[in-house]
């Protein structure tokens, strides 16, 4: 592991993720063996616009029980769990911190569902070439300095035709200030614009196939958001739980930013050729 890599993981691996979370949702009045994905969501998609911005991004593609789904830096497998019970797709989490993969693979098998979730980098995948159909990275590419390196391995790990599904910060102006949710300074946040992507992508042998630039979008989700926290108070279960110690002035940071225009959300999908 590297250097930069050792501060990611630092930087999210908070110890006792997992015990926290079933605290939380006890004090809820959620039993352990009443849980389902449902009472998860507040702390399950750890990017902005939650559940309806992976939904929005996977409905532009054809998923179904056959398809297998790698899901890159997938936390503590929220988008893994999303797609296993929609499209009984076979899907696999990789993700490099470890207290991320032992928190999802114990959530996934509290919840009923099956997904497998392996430790590893997005630079160097620990798969065999053409392992998957479908690559998915949301909000993950701000932790990775070498894009043409992420995607290269994906590239490699995809099988002919598949597809690279991504809903990332991207930059458009000044840097945020910081901490953010994804980095506690600059020396791990890797923003870069959407032609940075799409050059890595055609170097990789990936076309660019569709784009949508979610900043209005995800305006609209902090407007939301902020309504229904101050009408009904913080969830019991929520983000701080993973963003640990300042939360509040991560997330912060991070909406001004976007309101301010140096930074925005955008999906894009990419076909191997």
């Amino acid at each position: 592991m590297t250097k930069t890599e050792d501060r990611v993981v630092a930087h999210y691996g908070t110890g006792g993720l997992y015990d926290r979370i079933m605290a939380a949702l006890a004090a809820s009045g959620v039993a352990s063996g009443d849980l389902t994905p449902d009472h998860l969501k507040g702390v399950d998609e750890f990017h902005v616009g939650g559940v309806a911005a992976t939904a929005a991004l996977l409905d532009q593609i054809d998923i179904g029980p056959e398809t297998r789904v790698l899901d890159i830096g997938a936390g503590i497998g929220g988008t893994a769990r999303l797609i296993a019970a929609r499209y009984g797709s076979e899907v696999t989490g990789l993700d490099l911190t470890p207290e991320f993969v032992d928190t999802a693979a114990r959530l996934t098998r509290a919840v009923g569902l099956r997904a497998r979730f392996v430790t590893g980098s997005a630079l160097d995948m620990p798969f065999a070439d053409g392992s998957f159909d479908l690559a998915t990275l949301f909000h993950v590419g701000m932790n990775l300095a070498d894009k043409t390196a992420l995607f290269r391995e994906t590239a490699r790990v995809l099988a002919h035709g598949g597809r690279f599904a991504v809903y990332d910060i991207m930059r458009f102006g000044a840097d945020p200030v910081f901490p953010v949710p994804w980095a506690s300074g600059p020396d791990t946040s890797f923003l870069a614009a959407p032609e940075d992507y799409v050059a890595a992508g055609e170097a990789a042998g990936l076309m660019l196939t569709a784009r949508r630039d979610r900043g209005e979008a995800a305006t609209d989700f902090f407007a939301a958001l902020k309504a229904r926290t101050e009408k009904s108070g913080p969830p019991p279960v929520g983000l701080p739980l993973i963003m640990g110690e300042g939360a509040g002035v991560k997330y912060a940071n991070m909406v001004e930013a976007v309101k301010a225009g140096g930074i925005a959300p955008v999906e894009m999908i990419f076909q191997k050729r």
